[in-house]
């Protein structure tokens, strides 16, 4: 029994195995040292999460070198095995292996990045987290109206970005174009209804412009895209019933519905005060009754 003990104990295989098993205890106590150094000495959210990301990266290709260092004897021999192995692997795994790759895609070719507005797989929300298998999403939408969340966090696996397309809410320019729409009674001072907008449209939207312009200027210079005017923009269409003006205006992609509510409050409030400019409605008004005589 000592004998089987003693050759046991001086067995090359089982001192790498706890040579192996040491130098990986060693990298996670170190990991485990870092992550609460990050907590405790960096205080911005973003900068604490890119940092716990990059130590864990670290800690994992650590564990990598570990382990190469201690068979570095034995690969060789494993060659073979490995091949053979690695085939059927990748065939089991193989939407695991895209999820990987896709990770890897959106990691250097930064198709998002956390706090990025982004619509994957049908699933349109806020990214709080990038990790190597999945990305999770704070959804928005849905059952509830508007861009807020309702309350659902939602796992969407790397691969999509290769098989759908990735609508990216806020990446190079973090705003979006939306428009008010207000009808308007024929026989209304139109030049007036316009002043109201233009006016609404110049104090509640008219911070974004300069930082949406130096935006789109960058994107320009990036991409193959015209240069668009980033200015609020009215313009009337005649229709059968009414007039209708359409506002159009750049807005953060945060603040989209709460910034259209304060234009219809302005907008509502200024024509109240105006005699000379009506809303219209789908109301119907009856111009006439035809007499009806009954016989006996």
């Amino acid at each position: 029994m000592q004998e089987e003990l003693s050759r046991l104990l001086f067995d090359p295989t089982v001192g790498k195995l706890i040579g192996l098993a040491i130098g990986l205890l060693i990298v996670v106590v170190l990991h485990r040292l870092v992550n609460k150094g990050i907590g405790k000495y960096l205080s911005e959210n973003e900068t604490r999460y890119r940092a716990r990301k990059f130590s864990t990266f670290l800690a994992y290709l650590a564990g990598i070198v570990v382990l190469l260092l201690v068979f570095s004897d034995k690969l060789g021999g494993l060659t073979v095995a490995l091949g053979v192995a690695g085939a059927g692997i990748a065939f089991a795994l193989q939407e695991v292996i895209a999820s990987v790759a896709g990770w890897v895609a959106i990691t250097f070719a930064r198709f998002y990045n956390t706090g990025d507005r982004v619509q994957l797989g049908g699933i349109k929300g806020d990214v709080i987290d990038i990790g190597v298998l999945r990305t999770t999403l704070m959804e928005i939408g849905d059952w509830v109206k508007g861009d807020l969340y309702n309350g659902r966090v939602v796992r969407v696996a790397n691969s999509f970005v290769f098989k759908e397309p990735v609508f990216n809410y806020s990446g190079d320019f973090p705003f979006l174009w939306d428009e008010v729409t207000i009808p308007v009674r024929y026989g209304s001072d139109l030049s007036k209804a316009r002043s109201v907008l233009e006016a609404a449209a110049k104090d509640i939207v008219g911070e974004y412009v300069p930082t949406a312009r130096a935006a789109w200027q960058a994107m320009v210079k990036k991409y193959l895209i015209e240069d668009a005017s980033v200015e609020p923009m009215v313009t009337l269409v005649a229709n059968d019933n009414w007039v209708e003006f359409t506002l159009r205006y750049v807005v953060d992609f945060k603040r989209r519905r709460t910034t259209k509510d304060l234009l219809f409050q302005r907008v509502l409030a200024e024509v109240d005060k105006l005699e000379s400019v009506t809303l219209a409605s789908a109301t119907f008004e009856v111009v006439g009754i035809p007499d009806v005589r009954l016989r006996q």
